[in-house]
């Protein structure tokens, strides 16, 4: 295993540990709203911290882009870190959300780790070197017609996200012509289970970097696509995002291809 990845992997779990620690204490802990249906807890600070303390004391001239402290550092590596994605799951007790942790060396994504503390699910990868499961080697589906297909997806919330509507008229195409819909709360897991074949593909508006990173790269190693929605590299960037199979991304691309088309007009 890489030396990276080994760090990254002992960072989401420790900062994993201390999301399970606090949750007998969920009523009493601090949350505070950041915006519209975005919440930060005292459990996404902490992990946090203990996440950029591991990094930091393995590798500390390397950069942090954290979604609570930001950006710091400038060296070519940065490590993109979610600590609690699925916040709005956590603080009220609904058992989905992740850890995760991403490195880039000037701005290509190298490695990635998604952590599930409750299932104690560990999913990883390393560019070129194929993406795991707890170890076990991961593919996507092998799903190829869409209407047989199980999707993912996550509701438009932040206040930036002007394309509701456009959003709704693809909901509205993917319940009709898939075999099912699923919004868990957590993209970054998402993203995860489209590589181990539990969805056949995802689609989401409005994301932010580290919701994305560890997981994007995890779906390539796995055999599958993910581009923003109109297909380009920028999906960081843009945070509009369609992954799956190869044969589940293409048929949603094309069930989308009017509303796509519609949101990158806007």
């Amino acid at each position: 295993m890489h030396a990276m990845l080994n760090v990254a992997i002992m960072a989401a779990r420790y900062g994993g540990d201390i999301l399970v620690r606090n949750i007998p204490k969920l009523d009493k802990l601090k949350v505070e709203q950041k915006g519209q249906n975005d919440f930060v807890s005292e459990a996404d600070l902490a992990a946090e911290r203990a996440i950029i303390e591991v990094i930091h004391r393995h590798f500390p001239e390397h950069s942090i882009y954290a979604e609570e402290s930001g950006k710091t550092g400038t060296s070519d590596y940065v490590w993109i870190i979610d600590p609690l994605d699925g916040t709005t799951n956590y603080i009220h007790g609904f058992p989905v959300f992740c850890v995760s942790v991403a490195l880039t060396f000037k701005g290509r994504i190298e490695h990635g780790v998604v952590y599930d503390p409750l299932r104690n699910e560990l999913f990883t990868a390393s560019r070129g070197q194929g993406a795991q499961l707890d170890g076990r080697k991961i593919r996507v589906s092998g799903t190829v017609e869409v209407s047989r297909a199980l999707i993912g997806t996550g509701f438009p919330y932040r206040d930036s996200n002007k394309s509701l509507e456009v959003y709704m008229s693809m909901l509205t195409k993917a319940i009709r012509n898939t075999s099912g819909i699923r919004r868990p709360g957590a993209a970054a897991l998402d993203l995860c289970y489209v590589a181990a074949g539990r969805l056949d593909g995802f689609w989401e508006t409005g994301l932010m970097p580290w919701d994305l990173a560890a997981g994007a790269l995890i779906i390539r190693e796995a055999g599958g696509i993910i581009s923003a929605l109109d297909g380009k590299e920028n999906f960081l960037e843009t945070g509009h995002v369609l992954c799956g199979s190869p044969r589940i991304y293409a048929g949603l691309a094309k069930l989308f291809a009017k509303e796509i088309e519609e949101m990158m007009a806007e």
